[in-house]
């Protein structure tokens, strides 16, 4: 299976690299430091689950050469869908499906909005994965998961063949037969776990162990939960309580890519997450004033430093 990267950070760098050991023709689209430290040294995947050092990646700083390819793994920042979903147009051929591993829920019908729906398969991950220097991925904790499908609730052949090819990976994955719903479900927490980590600057053992902010974050999540019902996602009523339960399982170490973001001056995609939930909200008359707080609050950093 011939799959492209764009976007090779702790997602994309992560997955692919398994992808790569497992025999899949992998090419990863990466610029900057990190790029140049994947062409020249390689790929360290730093994991409880097993490293990896690959060497003689495919790596390139644009799609152009590397010719249409059976799935594309989608990881941009949000800021950067547009003009990323721009840039993959030679990756995409009559068969071929991109998949968004993105945070939000927005980033879908901008995909459609540039490739045509017929090209794009909804996605969600579960991991906590970063670039802890060029050309290094940490993976914090045990859960690595990618569920995907397509939007009319069809198992095509072609995520099919992808699920097998994770599956040989040893990746967890399956395909949704309701993905839309899967995504407001990854949603849920993530706006609450970016949400609170980021606020506190705290991982989410602190934030989940203190009464107040313990409150905090559940009532994140059930104005997130909220705005999806009046959106007509059929997610359960006390969806956010069960995620508060997730949330309860996950290493206290673990904190939020928007969190790394804050800390080191970057842009965050806190706009397309409580700036989203708050949005959707005013537009239904559904309240959100802890996610319109969070909104207000990190709004100050959402440039990053060097703005």
């Amino acid at each position: 299976m011939k799959v492209a990267i764009m976007g090779a950070g702790g997602v994309g760098g992560y997955f692919g690299a398994r992808l790569a050991h497992s025999g899949s023709d992998v090419h990863f689209i990466a610029r900057g430091a990190h790029g140049a430290a994947l062409r020249s040294q390689g790929l360290q995947l730093n994991s409880a689950l097993g490293d990896l050092h690959l060497k003689n990646l495919q790596v390139t700083e644009t799609p152009q050469g590397v010719g249409v390819v059976d799935v594309v793994l989608f990881g941009v920042k949000l800021w950067d869908t547009e003009a990323a979903a721009e840039a993959i147009r030679p990756l995409v051929g009559p068969h071929t499906v991109v998949i968004s591993f993105q945070n939000g829920v927005v980033k879908d019908d901008i995909l459609r909005g540039v490739l045509g729906p017929q090209a794009v398969a909804g996605g969600v991950c579960y991991i906590a994965a970063t670039i802890a220097a060029p050309g290094v991925i940490a993976h914090t904790g045990m859960l690595q998961k990618l569920v995907f499908g397509e939007y009319d609730g069809s198992r095509s052949a072609r995520l099919e063949a992808f699920l097998q090819a994770c599956q040989s990976a040893g990746i967890e994955a399956e395909i949704s037969a309701d993905i839309r719903k899967s995504i407001w479900e990854k949603f849920v927490m993530l706006v609450g776990l970016s949400a609170t980590t980021a606020a506190t600057r705290l991982p989410i053992g602190r934030v989940r162990s203190h009464p107040q902010s313990r409150r905090v974050l559940q009532q994140i999540m059930e104005e997130v939960v909220a705005v999806g019902l009046a959106q007509g996602v059929p997610l359960a009523p006390d969806f956010a309580a069960d995620r508060l339960r997730f949330c309860d399982q996950l290493p206290a170490a673990m904190t939020s890519s928007m969190a790394h973001d804050l800390e080191r001056g970057n842009p965050l995609e806190v706009r397309w997450l409580s700036g989203d939930v708050a949005r959707r909200g005013a537009e239904l008359g559904v309240p959100t004033p802890a996610n319109a707080l969070v909104h207000g609050i990190l709004a100050l950093h959402a440039e990053g430093r060097k703005a």
